[in-house]
């Protein structure tokens, strides 16, 4: 069958805010999404159908997001360091995206990642299975997330697992992926392994940007996140046979700090700028960068995060690479003194990043106002 009926027991939550459906509304059997046979259904089960208002629009306007050259920087051109910092600032003012090239990453890695990818997704679901994500973690292999939600489901396959750059860490992935999927796995783990290792590294010099671009140095975020504890998150978008009401991935903010995105060639990222949704052209040779809400609050929101989405295609499959920078689970995440003043006030409470990560796993569903709603959730806690 397409869909898979199994029962399983559900945990109450705390009171979530209004967005979230409560784990004691769901004790109804659940679904199981099977890519390898939905895509070819015509029949979309109601579980993924989206209301009117928040159904994708396949044919929207291109966003021209500048290309960073990032050569100069990573050389230590001072110059072309300035130039770097500026237009990453202008972005990040506008809307939060911006594409970065010549970013010193190998092109075989980046190949590997996604052949790899290819490898994963392709097994059967019960293989696919034995990394599944338990109840209120936020790594594993997930199907949907049919576990989470009843509603709004996204039409989409996601393997995420943790990332740590401190030393005592350097195997982290690769035993990780090994200890779910078996020791053959050991090829696959290393690749990601290698990955997350350049990813981490470049984020640290869009860090050193993006502290030069707010006045603070370009120290100050480096240090923030040089011990960083990351989340790497594979995407596959199968086909849909009615991409018009569904979607890969719902509109939403990133709640981490920075997401590095690597897209396959099919397209189908969308940015929400001036209320009007736009697409995000594929480019092998470059990496998309967006704000997420963590650095929007280490930035007393100068920086905002931007809502954006994924759409599916009735033909073919779509892949991405997604690096979430988060800082280390002790770090407390309050913006430095240099962007706080009498004109420009306290915007958001002290926090950490596990914090913040369990509001979104336990509490709340992200979208566009997760910083809003963690900010609130965490007053009331307080009071």
């Amino acid at each position: 069958m397409a869909i898979e009926l199994i029962t399983t027991s559900m945990h109450t939550m705390p009171q979530p805010p209004p967005n979230q459906e409560s784990k004691d509304q769901q004790q109804e059997p659940q679904l199981v999404f099977d890519a390898s046979v939905l895509s070819h259904q015509l029949h979309i089960p109601t579980q993924f159908i989206w209301p009117d208002e928040e159904k994708a629009h396949l044919d929207v306007p291109e966003l021209h997001v500048p290309f960073i050259d990032l050569g100069g920087f990573l050389s230590g051109d001072p110059v072309a360091t300035m130039e770097a910092s500026r237009l990453v600032g202008e972005a990040c003012q506008k809307h939060g995206f911006f594409l970065v090239v010549n970013h010193g990453i190998d092109k075989h890695l980046i190949s590997h990642a996604h052949l790899f990818m290819d490898h994963f997704f392709d097994l059967p679901l019960s293989q696919k299975q034995r990394a599944q994500r338990k109840p209120g973690e936020h790594c594993g292999y997930a199907s949907s997330f049919t576990g989470r939600f009843s509603s709004k489901l996204p039409w989409k396959e996601t393997l995420s697992f943790q990332y740590s750059s401190h030393n005592n860490s350097s195997n982290l992935v690769k035993d990780y992926l090994c200890n779910m999927m078996g020791k053959e796995f050991e090829p696959f783990g290393k690749v990601y392994q290698d990955y997350c290792e350049a990813m981490s590294n470049l984020s640290l010099g869009i860090m050193e940007l993006l502290g030069i671009s707010l006045g603070v140095g370009k120290a100050y975020f480096r240090e923030f996140f040089e011990e960083n504890s990351s989340i790497m998150r594979l995407n596959y978008y199968p086909p849909c046979q009615k991409p018009d009401f569904t979607l890969g991935t719902g509109p939403h903010c990133d709640p981490t700090s920075l997401t590095i995105l690597h897209q396959d060639q099919v397209g189908g990222l969308q940015v929400c700028v001036d209320n009007e949704w736009h697409s995000i052209r594929p480019d092998f040779n470059a990496f998309v960068v967006n704000i997420g809400d963590t650095f929007m609050a280490l930035s007393n929101g100068i920086y905002k995060s931007c809502l954006h989405r994924a759409v599916v295609n009735s033909k073919t499959r779509r892949k991405s690479l997604a690096f979430f920078l988060c800082p280390r689970s002790d770090k407390v995440v309050s913006p430095p003194c240099e962007l706080v003043d009498n004109l420009s006030p306290r915007l958001y409470p002290d926090f950490t990043w596990p914090m913040l990560l369990e509001f979104t796993q336990k509490h709340y569903r992200a979208d566009m106002k997760t910083l809003e709603a963690f900010a609130n959730w965490l007053q009331r806690k307080s009071n």
